[in-house]
C-alpha cells in the first residue's frame, strides 16, 4: 500500500477526489474512514457515491449504521459505526457479509472496529490543519 496526504482546500477539490475514487472503486473495495465530527467523512462518501454513480442522496447512517445504495454500478454499502460498542457487534449486524461481498463498503469511524477491517482496507484519515482554517482538510490516505 501507498502513503501519500493531500490537502483540500475547498470541498469542489473532495468532490473530484471522492468521484475519482468511486469511478475507480471495484467490487470489494473497503475504506475505511477515520476523523472527528465534521472533518467530512458523509462529504467524500457522497461523492465516492457520485463516482459510482448512485443517484440516491447520501446522508450518514448514525441511527440506521449501514444504509446500502444500489443503483451504481456497484452496490455502496455505507456505514456509521460510531455508535457499535465492540466489533463484535458489527459482525451481530451481519458487518462481515457486507466486507467479504461484491459491494463497495465505506465505513465511518472505522477506527472503531480496525481489528476487524480486511487488510486490503484503504484508509483514509481526514483532519483540520493546525491553524484551523475552516474548509481546508488534510488527507492521509493508504492505499
Amino acid at each position: 500500500m501507498k502513503e501519500f496526504e493531500k490537502v483540500f482546500k475547498t470541498e469542489s477539490e473532495v468532490a473530484d477526489f471522492g468521484r475519482e475514487i468511486g469511478r475507480n472503486c471495484s467490487p470489494g473495495t473497503v475504506y475505511a474512514l477515520i476523523g472527528d465530527l465534521g472533518t467530512g467523512k458523509t462529504t467524500l462518501t457522497k461523492y465516492i457515491a457520485e463516482g459510482l454513480g448512485v443517484e440516491e442522496s447520501i446522508t450518514s447512517p448514525t441511527f440506521n449504521i449501514v444504509k446500502s445504495y444500489y443503483s451504481g454500478r456497484i452496490p455502496l454499502h455505507h456505514f456509521d459505526v460510531y455508535r457499535l460498542g465492540s466489533s463484535d457487534e458489527f459482525f451481530d449486524i451481519g458487518g462481515e457479509e457486507y466486507l467479504e461481498g461484491n459491494g463497495v463498503c465505506v465505513i465511518e469511524w472505522a477506527d472503531l472496529i480496525s481489528d476487524v477491517l480486511p487488510d486490503s482496507a484503504k484508509i483514509i484519515e481526514i483532519s483540520w490543519p493546525s491553524d484551523a482554517k475552516v474548509d481546508e482538510r488534510i488527507y492521509r490516505c493508504s492505499f
